[in-house]
């Protein structure tokens, strides 16, 4: 197991509190499971994450699915850092304040230079799904 997935499996049940991203401390989503590539979090909706409506901002989905994405690919064993170059996201359902959301993203295919990754938005049951979002990220020459 490689020292990414290792830290993420000990997150398991926890929020993100101690995240070292400032957005996912934000987001504060809670890991539901880790895998290589592939991991699962919940977020409550909060008030600061809605427009006027009260639904779930297409801005905040889209940071959503972009932090848990980032997360996968970290998950995965790379060795360098990757950044998004690009990000692709459908929404098709709406999210409360205090309803609770469920990310599932994993990574889709690994490049020697690309990554492609996806991430599904659901409601907390997986009856419905809020968005998705798929993207390319690419290997920077920073090392982790």
């Amino acid at each position: 197991m490689n020292k990414a997935l290792e830290l993420f499996k000990l997150q398991i049940g926890k929020d993100a509190s101690q995240s070292p991203s400032p957005l996912m401390q934000w987001l504060n989503p809670t890991l539901i499971r880790a895998e290589a590539g592939e991991l699962e979090f919940s977020y409550v909706v909060r008030e600061e994450m809605t427009n006027p409506l009260g639904i779930i901002h297409g801005g905040t989905t889209a940071a959503i699915i972009d932090d848990a994405i980032g997360a996968a690919v970290f998950s995965s064993g790379v060795l360098h850092v990757y950044t998004t170059v690009s990000l692709s996201v459908d929404y098709f359902s709406r999210a409360k304040t205090g309803e609770t959301i469920i990310a599932q993203t994993k990574v889709i295919k690994k490049g020697k230079q690309i990554i492609n990754a996806e991430c599904e938005v659901w409601n907390a049951d997986k009856t419905r799904m809020i968005a998705k979002g798929i993207s390319n990220l690419i290997q920077t020459k920073i090392e982790i």
